[in-house]
Parts: structure tokens; C-alpha cells; sequence
């Protein structure tokens, strides 16, 4: 289902459709908004439920060198914003938006510009992995930002990859965001069954919690939730030695639930107008969104 879904949404009349009128209301329960100030907001309201979150501007596979520039320069004033409302929040970055595709100097560049106001500001820059193109450069990028910026800097690894254990040394000293993968791959590069990508995501996730280091588990999946708290426990980590990382209105009732439970919780919260491909990747991800857009769609 979720290759014929990725397929069929990439077809320019279905774009159409889903991007128009009631589609296009409908995909704001997944994406802040299509501005800055609506990215900020959700934040504010997420900070006063208890949770931290990441701010993304939405944006990938940039040609042209000054709208890579210039989305390096949205990402320097969210940060400045952030700081300025005094909110709890970091930001994730696609260095394909950054102009990975021109020149990878250019996005190296454009994203230290953008890791050191962090720095300054006190909070961090996650880098979004893409498909399997960009991992190495990404991860590669990661280490060299992390030499000079320590403690600004994490990775995304995708547990569907059957390089991401070797990865995942390389930038264990750094902050690392595990989740399962959203691209589609074929399987000369990754895990096709989802049986074989959960297993490796709890392998990953034990690592990680056994290290010395901040892990971020971003999932929606109750038994990976659980396998979590319970190596956790076993592990004898502190709940606030770790966080768990959940998509903007996905899941609501279990990012409240860990809350509640005295788990740290950080969601990802999307702007911008380039909303489609994510999307896209998001109902590919679970049936249940998939459900919840379609009879939204047709309610009268």
C-alpha cells in the first residue's frame, strides 16, 4: 500500500486535487501552517501542554543558490524568533533545502551559519535525513558540524536502511533523532517488510539508550513506545535523559498519555507553503491517516 500511495500522490492531477480547496484544509492538521507566525504559535501551544517541539520549514531539493540562501536565512530568524518568545523549542533542517543538490560547500555553508545562531541562542539543529541519496553526505556533514559546533548538533537515522548501525556510530557523540523512515527505497538499500525495520529500530534504540549520549525516539508505535520505557528502565536511564519525538497531529493521545507519565516529549511541527511532499510521506506512513484524510475529504 504505501508504495502504490507514494506512486499514485506523485501523479500531477492527484496533486492538484489534494492541494485545492478542501485538501488543502485538511492537511493543516499535519502542518502548523504556511507562515512563520503559525509554526510559532502551535509551538506556544504545545509548550503550555508540556511539550517541546522542532520547527521545520518546509523545503527540499533546492536548485537555485539564493532560495537555498534565502531558507538558510528563515531558519537564522525562526531561531531568533524562538529566542525572542522564549520558547521551548529547536529546529530541523533538509540540507537538500540548503542547496545539497548545487553545491555541497554551498549547503555545508549555508547550515553552519544557521548551527552557530543556535549555538548562540541555546538550542540545537537536527538535520532531516532524506532518502538514501543524501545519507552519507548527511551524515558526514553532521560529524563536521559537530567538530566545531559540540552540543549544537544532531543526525535523523532511518532504521530502514541496512547501513544505519555503522551510521550510527559515527555520530553517537552527537544528539540522534531514530525513526523508522519515510521514503520510498527499494531493497537493495533497505528493509521492504516492516517487521524487519521494527526490529531493527528497537536494536538502534537499545544502543542508543546504553550510550552516554541524548537519544530521540521518534515513533508512534505503542509497542516501540513501550520496548523503549522498558530498556530504558533496564538501562537505569533517567526520563530526562532521553525524549521521545512524535509528528504535529499525529497521535495526540499518546503524546499526552507520556506526558503525563513524566516523559519528555518533543513534537515536530511543519510550516511553510511546500506541504505536499510531506504530506504525502506522512499518510504513506500509517493506514490510520490515510483513513483520517479520506473521510475528511468526503464529509459534507
Amino acid at each position: 500500500m504505501r508504495v502504490s500511495l507514494l506512486a499514485f500522490a506523485d501523479r500531477p492531477v492527484v496533486r492538484k486535487l489534494a492541494t485545492s480547496g478542501v485538501g488543502r484544509k485538511v492537511a493543516l492538521r499535519f502542518v502548523a501552517g504556511e507562515h512563520l507566525d503559525d509554526g510559532l504559535r502551535a509551538v506556544k501551544a504545545l509548550n503550555e501542554r508540556g511539550t517541546t517541539a522542532s520547527l521545520d520549514h518546509l523545503g527540499e531539493n533546492v536548485t537555485d543558490e539564493p532560495k537555498a540562501t534565502e531558507a538558510a536565512r528563515v531558519y537564522i530568524e525562526t531561531v531568533e524568533r524562538i529566542e525572542s518568545a522564549g520558547l521551548l523549542a529547536n529546529i530541523s533542517v533538509k540540507l537538500s533545502q540548503l542547496g545539497l543538490d548545487i553545491d555541497p560547500d554551498l549547503a555545508l555553508g549555508n547550515a553552519e551559519r544557521v548551527v552557530e545562531r543556535a549555538a548562540a541562542a541555546g538550542t540545537t539543529v537536527t538535520l532531516d535525513m532524506e532518502d538514501h541519496r543524501y545519507t552519507e553526505r548527511t551524515v558526514a556533514a553532521c560529524q563536521a558540524l559537530a567538530e566545531r559546533h559540540p552540543g549544537a548538533i544532531g543526525v535523523a537515522l532511518q532504521s530502514y536502511l541496512y547501513r544505519t548501525p555503522e551510521d550510527l556510530e559515527r555520530v553517537i557523540h552527537t544528539q540522534v533523532r531514530l525513526c523508522k523512515g519515510a521514503y520510498l527505497e527499494s531493497a537493495d538499500v533497505a528493509y521492504p517488510h516492516r517487521n524487519d525495520v521494527d526490529k531493527a529500530f528497537a536494536h538502534l534504540a537499545r544502543r542508543l539508550l546504553q550510550a552516554g549520549t541524548y537519544p530521540m525516539i521518534a515513533t508512534h508505535d505503542e509497542q516501540l513506545v513501550r520496548f523503549v520505557q522498558r530498556t530504558a528502565e533496564r538501562v537505569g536511564r533517567d526520563r530526562s535523559t532521553f525524549e521521545f519525538q512524535m509528528l504535529y497531529g499525529i497521535r495526540r493521545d499518546l503524546q499526552r498519555a507520556l506526558v503525563d507519565d513524566g516523559y519528555r516529549v518533543r513534537i515536530y511541527v511543519p510550516f511553510g507553503t511546500e506541504w505536499y511532499p510531506y504530506l504525502v510521506r506522512r499518510l504513506a506512513e500509517r493506514p490510520a491517516n490515510i483513513r483520517f484524510f479520506a473521510s475528511q475529504l468526503f464529509r459534507r
